[in-house]
């Protein structure tokens, strides 16, 4: 349940995965979802394990991580905008650069400050039955891969049953939305940084 409200909330990586599923079929977008799964499940670890220092290291650094995830969104969405339609009727699962997607995707996850802020909150709410360390930690994080894992299953299954609908024209405009939105998110980091 952790992992699954971890990765629930639609953001930056719920629409590239929405996006992979309609102009790639669902593997495409299951793989592009399993970057952030990973990404959730790291940060998972490191606050289960304790491992301080790098929490320090983190909580530290994150002018320069909302930097670097708001401007990887920013052109990312010029991208996603730029990019033209996409033949919907392409074998599902062969579409151009899994690797990729799973890497941009961990990396927006990674670069998020809501989800390590988000993964923090979940293990402070636990207070006490989270002690870092052990079995229990480990199922913890485990528990976090799992449920991150089985939401972008149900979001790649349920955005790639859509595809048949979607005309090379709806395509360009969900290109031109989704594009609009990741900009949107990229510039909301940034200024976070003004006004806080």
């Amino acid at each position: 349940m952790i992992g699954f409200s971890i990765a629930a909330p639609i953001g930056p990586v719920g629409i590239l995965c929405i996006r992979k599923a309609l102009a790639d079929g669902r593997l495409a977008a299951f793989v592009a979802g399993l970057g952030a799964a990973m990404a959730d499940t790291v940060f998972g670890a490191v606050a289960a394990f304790g491992v301080g220092a790098i929490m320090s290291f983190i909580n530290g650094q994150i002018t320069a991580i909302k930097v670097v995830g708001g401007l990887f969104m920013i052109w990312l969405g010029g991208h996603t905008w730029r990019a033209a339609a996409i033949a919907i009727e392409a074998e599902p699962g062969k579409g151009p650069g899994m690797l990729k997607d799973f890497v941009s995707t961990f990396a927006i996850t990674a670069t998020n400050p809501g989800t390590i802020l988000g993964v923090a909150g979940v293990f402070a709410a636990l207070g006490p039955s989270a002690q870092p360390g052990g079995v229990q930690s480990a199922w913890l994080v485990a528990g976090i891969f799992c449920g991150s894992t089985l939401w972008w299953l149900i979001l790649s299954a349920v955005a790639s049953a859509a595809r048949a609908r979607f005309t090379p024209e709806r395509m360009r405009l969900f290109n031109h939305l989704s594009g609009g939105l990741l900009m949107v998110f990229g510039l909301a980091a940034l200024v976070s940084l003004i006004a806080f």
